[in-house]
């Protein structure tokens, strides 16, 4: 229990780290629909300790406010109502104060708990649950954050360019890495934590494939743009060419001309794109639009965990956290930047595995309600939690997202 006391004291934070660099009114605007405020995350994941854990385990309990009930429910129907997701920003009330009070008032009684002897593996279980959610929105926080302060004609810095990877304009070239294939196991193994739509473990059947070395870099990816790239058809979904043209898409997120070359936005503020390193922010749409003019495809879900099992031992192995908040360049040419730079959307259509059952009660819709019009990501991000992230891991978005910190790792058939 000692070490469940540290860790939710490491995590809460960590948390409250992140809005540091924040002023009060930048933890209270809402960017857009799917971004919510810093003060919202702040407070929802208070919410889940409140309501899931100490509602149901702390003798006496009593909410420390009601209207919080609804404020900061995100999507759990089974607790009851919520405000619109889209209206987060207009919760100008309580303040930024009121919302760490509340954070303070819950870790208290979260503490308290946890050192009363006697708490069962069920509510242990419940708590570490509750900590990886809150690792979710750690690195939510931070690229909602971004996409706010990318709406800012000033271009403010997040953080100062020096905390920020400074990388050469080259990277390694690119190897391809082949695998035989055939019946291997994919999904959790193992006592450790893993979210429910990681299991159960089950068997597939793998063509011969191939990886690339390396994730798709700027400088490759402004060979796209600069070809035409976004304005040829033929490399393009039908679904994903129509939303391109509607919103007069020319480049990834956060990429802007400044005289004759790219500039990109990051949490640093706006510089000189950096041409060997990862590129990020781009929709499910733009990377299998990439692949296709690369003359590749992007890997299915299966390929990457299998490859990530034979040549990385399946961990994340990214070693302690820099808080650089923007990928690295690639250094060598084995199979690289598989944690810890960009999350690496697959083909994969987000689907529960065979045998996959939601838990029952409101936690059961933590993942299963949403296994529908999205497509599953591998790996981790610079801006995810260390030790947050493993093989099995299945992060999911709609097609059209871009916000997160999402890249392209090349597959192709051996």
């Amino acid at each position: 229990m000692n070490l469940l006391i540290s860790r939710y004291t490491e995590v809460r934070r960590h948390t409250t780290g992140l809005v540091q660099p924040l002023s009060p009114e930048d933890c209270t605007a809402q960017s857009m629909p799917d971004a919510s405020p810093a003060k919202w995350h702040l407070a929802h994941t208070t919410w889940f300790f409140e309501t899931f854990v100490l509602e149901a385990h702390e003798p006496g309990f009593a909410p420390f406010a009601p209207a919080f009930r609804v404020l900061f429910n995100s999507y759990y129907n089974g607790v009851g109502a919520r405000h619109p997701r889209a209206q987060r920003g207009l919760i100008t009330r309580p303040s930024l104060a009121e919302v760490l009070a509340y954070r303070a008032d819950v870790d208290a009684r979260m503490l308290h708990l946890l050192s009363t002897p006697g708490q069962d593996a069920a509510l242990c279980a419940l708590v570490e649950l509750g900590l990886q959610h809150e690792q979710q929105h750690q690195e939510l926080l931070v690229t909602d954050i971004q996409h706010l302060l990318s709406s800012n004609p000033m271009h403010p810095a997040y953080r100062s360019p020096q905390s920020v990877a400074a990388d050469a304009e080259a990277a390694p070239p690119l190897v391809w890495h082949a695998f035989a294939g055939g019946l291997t196991e994919i999904g959790h193994v193992g006592d450790s934590f893993a979210f429910d739509n990681e299991s159960p473990r089950h068997t597939v059947y793998l063509h011969p494939y191939a990886l690339a070395s390396r994730l798709v870099t700027n400088a490759e990816f402004a060979a796209f743009v600069d070809d035409g790239g976004y304005r040829n058809p033929a490399h393009w979904l039908a679904e994903g060419w129509d939303w391109r043209v509607a919103h007069g898409l020319e480049a990834p997120l956060y990429w802007q001309r400044v005289g004759a070359g790219w500039h990109q936005f990051s949490l640093a503020g706006l510089g000189p794109l950096r041409h060997g390193q990862p590129v990020v922010h781009l929709s499910y749409f733009e990377a299998d639009a990439y692949a296709r003019w690369a003359g590749a495809r992007l890997p299915t879900e299966a390929e990457w965990e299998h490859a990530t099992a034979l040549l990385a031992s399946g961990t994340a192995g990214r070693g302690p956290r820099t808080d650089a908040l923007h990928p690295s360049a690639a250094r060598g040419v084995g199979l690289e930047q598989l944690f810890g730079e960009a999350w690496q959307w697959t083909q994969s259509s987000y689907a529960p595995y065979p045998g996959f059952r939601a838990a029952e009660g409101a936690v059961g819709e933590y993942n299963g309600k949403f296994m529908v019009n999205q497509y599953v990501l591998r790996g981790s991000s610079c801006a995810t939690p260390a030790g947050h992230a493993r093989a099995s891991y299945r992060n999911f978005f709609p097609a059209t997202a871009r916000w997160q910190f999402s890249g392209v790792r090349l597959a192709r058939d051996a």
